[in-house]
């Protein structure tokens, strides 16, 4: 009841200030239509005729048109409610001023990421079969390969928690922050006290959390709130339906960098329940990485890309670079973003590539599974190929209509040989792929069209450490203690597929 209470004083000003300036703007639309009254007709053939050019233009586009049926049948179906919907949901990112100044700021950010030949030489003489996955992170989609570089794997939230507070306390230099959700509570104002002890001593502290993301769990004022702390701050994608109307792409990041020597990623937002802290859905399966050394770079860039989108604060990022400590390498790591704001599906790609080169197994972690037929292809091809292929999923989910849309995927992956669990303790929020006791990636990807196609992303890809053991393991203690769903499971009542069916169409809003 307390939290009921907090997420609606939080939000009811905000809702009203939304609703007012909607209803404005609807309007000024009414006035138009009233003006316009008897050329209605004329103008109703008009938006037709511009309707069916503006399917051919997302056909003709399209990444994914498994994605944009869902567009398409809109349009047609409602050709004025369905283009204006369109340019609010799915339009062209480009007309977003905040999506114009990170394209720009991205095409900056390219000159710092640099790859190390030696490195990649290394790689590819000791795996020769999977250098084209590693030609297509490093030289296609320019993030480099590290080897003096190092990594820890928590296989829950409180544990990542308490390695947190102790390297913010270290803290010397820098610490930036970029979330997708910051609640207060136990773990953020562990983390807060820390990050106003540093900036009174002149440490640049800089957060950044996503307006959606966070809507309901901050006040609107708390960038400045936190800037009055002496901590930059800036919130993403700000919600405002007169300046900016595009609301369906949000930064899903999960990144803090201290002092260019220790980043933190993995599925954790800053929220007492991943943390378990509060028990929510269960017992909240989540995960942190922390890497240290050369790798860490790359998530500054990352960083740093979107703060000075918003704030363009920093000309120079080389300045924040810090050389590591030679140390013995424990294979190779290579830190990647995932941007809608190009023609590339990159972490796609890099899940794609793990299920193609895998020969003995590839274990996934995923807490939603909303996906289109070449990713359902990919796997059961991968199984089918005689590789242990097997997806750990809530036993309890968050949302139960997304999550009946994960279950209605279980029959076909199943009948393709691919063994899915269910998590019993409670929900999964995990984004993990392990393969061969020699690839695995962990980061804030989930297998669904928002992650996929829609949200900014990163995540971590390691090679060749002994460390991934160490994920492997949790993946096969989830399992343990999970219910592996069996094909008469999976099998819905004719209605309940019905019904589904019809969820699938606005997968992309979900």
């Amino acid at each position: 009841m307390e939290n009921l209470k907090l997420y609606m004083k939080n939000a009811l000003g905000r809702i009203l200030i939304i609703l007012l300036a909607a209803f404005v703007e609807f309007s000024i639309y009414y006035l138009v239509f009233d003006w316009f009254y008897d050329e209605l007709l004329y103008f109703e053939a008009i938006v037709r005729i511009l309707s069916v050019l503006l399917i051919l233009y997302i056909i003709k586009n399209s990444k994914h048109l498994s994605i944009d049926l869902f567009w398409i049948l809109i349009i047609v179906a409602f050709p004025i409610a369905g283009t204006i919907a369109y340019f609010f949901l799915g339009a062209n990112l480009r007309i977003s001023r905040t999506f114009r100044s990170i394209i720009k700021k991205t095409e900056e950010a390219k000159q710092y990421y640099v790859q190390d030949p030696k490195v990649m030489k290394d790689l590819n003489t000791l795996d020769p079969y999977r250098k084209g996955q590693f030609a297509y992170i490093s030289d296609s989609q320019g993030y480099p390969f590290y080897r003096n570089s190092d990594f820890d794997y928590y296989p829950f939230g409180e544990l990542g928690y308490e390695a947190m507070l102790e390297d913010l306390k270290k803290a010397e230099n820098f610490i930036f922050l970029e979330y997708f959700i910051i609640q207060e509570g136990k773990m953020w104002d562990g983390i807060l006290e820390i990050l106003e002890e540093k900036a009174r001593a002149g440490v640049d502290v800089r957060v950044l959390y996503d307006d959606l993301g966070s809507f309901f769990l901050l006040p609107a004022n708390y960038a400045q709130t936190l800037e009055g702390k002496g901590i930059k701050c800036a919130s993403f994608n700000r919600l405002n339906p007169l300046l900016n109307i595009i609301v369906n792409h949000r930064d899903h990041r999960k990144i803090m960098v201290i002092d260019g020597k220790i980043a933190y990623s993995g599925g954790v937002n800053l929220a007492d329940e991943y943390i378990n802290a509060k028990e929510v859905f269960g017992r909240w399966k989540d995960n942190v990485i922390r890497i240290k050394g050369d790798a860490v770079y790359s998530y500054t860039i990352m960083f740093l890309t979107h703060w000075n989108a918003l704030r363009n604060q920093d000309d120079d990022f080389s300045k924040f670079k810090v050389t590591a400590r030679r140390r013995k390498s424990d294979g190779f790591i290579a830190p990647y973003g995932e941007t809608p704001l190009d023609d590339e599906i990159c972490a796609q790609n890099i899940y794609m590539n793990i299920l193609n080169q895998a020969s003995d197994y590839c274990y996934i972690y995923t807490p939603y599974l909303i996906i289109d037929t070449e990713m359902i292809n990919a796997l059961i091809l991968c199984a089918k190929r005689g590789v242990d292929v097997r997806l750990i999923t809530p036993g309890i989910p968050d949302k139960k209509l997304v999550f009946m849309i994960t279950q209605s995927y279980y029959r076909q992956l199943i009948e393709g040989g691919v063994k899915i669990f269910e998590y019993t303790p409670g929900f999964v929020h995990a984004k993990v792929f392990v393969s061969d006791d020699i690839v695995a990636t962990v980061g804030t990807v989930n297998l669904d069209y928002r992650s996929l196609y829609l949200h900014f992303e990163n995540g971590t890809y390691l090679y060749g450490s002994e460390k991934i053991a160490d994920i492997k393991a949790d993946l096969l203690e989830a399992m343990e203690v999970g219910h592996e769903v069996t094909y008469e499971e999976s099998k819905f009542p004719i209605f309940k597929e019905f019904f589904v069916s019809i969820l699938r169409l606005f997968a992309p809003l979900m």
